[in-house]
């Protein structure tokens, strides 16, 4: 049997787990400056169940597509040091400040491009915005069947893919044909570590705006595997208005810092107006929204 053309969609996303006083800027953005840029990690979640699926079909193709800065390459090194064939950078200042009505736009144009897939993985949700609305917004202009909140590829054939998802109360199995989209949920295996072979095979890996040296352009001439693919806005002819701040409907109004110390004690009984002060007391200073 044939193997699988699949791509993965992963995202480099701030460190929320870390989050300080300095992660916010005054116009309410995120200070991405403040926080260490990791791979997502439900996006690694997404890439250990294409990495699962070439274990089984080995002549299956992994493509690692992320939507960001330039520096998102190092996801996409990330992503060959796990096992990855090979990445695209969808990079572009048109593109900045996308919401996720643009973002999964941009994503599908790219998708698009590549056109010749049968699966594309991501993880359920970004940490920087827990929306998990990318994934099927993304299904939704290509026009092709989702499955969320997968939780392993139980089998999977010529014809069709069966997948556990993880649901609030249990779980269900379902089978999809393809092309299909999947977002993975957190609770699927992690992903592998990175394997030395493909470590010593991809470490030179790098895009065109990171080759600053002849010696650089002379390597990636000779080994077209080590070349990490940049696309912009037009490459993936993405239309102006719908990308970036022009495309995308949802502003963020005002930004609250909660900062919460244990200063002093209050001692309550049981009754319902303590209780309810309490309840008033907690919403009045943002502490529950």
């Amino acid at each position: 049997m044939k193997g699988f053309k699949i791509i993965v969609l992963a995202k480099q996303v701030p460190d929320t787990r870390n989050v300080g006083k300095d992660a916010m800027k005054e116009d309410g953005t995120m200070n991405r400056a403040a926080l260490p840029a990791i791979f997502n990690p439900e996006d690694l979640n997404a890439l250990e169940q294409a990495l699962r699926i070439k274990d089984k079909f080995p002549d299956s193709e992994i493509t690692i597509l992320t939507m960001g800065l330039p520096k998102s390459a190092d996801i996409v090194r990330e992503g060959l040091f796990r096992g990855a064939d090979k990445g695209i950078v969808l990079t572009d200042r048109k593109l900045g400040g996308s919401d996720t009505l643009a973002t999964s736009y941009a994503i599908s144009q790219a998708i698009k491009r590549i056109k010749d897939y049968d699966i594309v993985l991501c993880g359920r949700q970004a940490i920087d915005g827990d929306t998990a609305q990318v994934g099927p917004q993304a299904a939704e202009k290509l026009n092709i069947p989702q499955v969320t909140y997968a939780e392993e590829i139980t089998d999977i054939s010529e014809k069709k893919i069966t997948i556990r998802r993880r649901l609030e109360r249990g779980t269900e199995v379902v089978s999809c044909p393809f092309p299909l989209l999947v977002t993975v949920h957190g609770s699927a295996a992690p992903c592998r570590s990175r394997n030395a072979k493909f470590y010593m095979k991809y470490k030179f890996a790098k895009t065109p705006l990171e080759v600053t040296e002849e010696t650089d352009k002379e390597l990636l001439a000779h080994k077209d595997y080590l070349n990490i693919k940049v696309w912009s806005a037009q490459d993936v002819e993405a239309e102006p208005e719908r990308v970036g701040l022009a495309g995308s409907p949802t502003k963020v109004k005002t930004i609250t810092m909660v900062e919460l110390q244990a200063k002093e004690s209050k001692k309550l009984s049981d009754s319902d107006a303590d209780i309810d002060n309490l309840m008033k007391e907690l919403a009045s200073k943002h502490i529950l929204g």
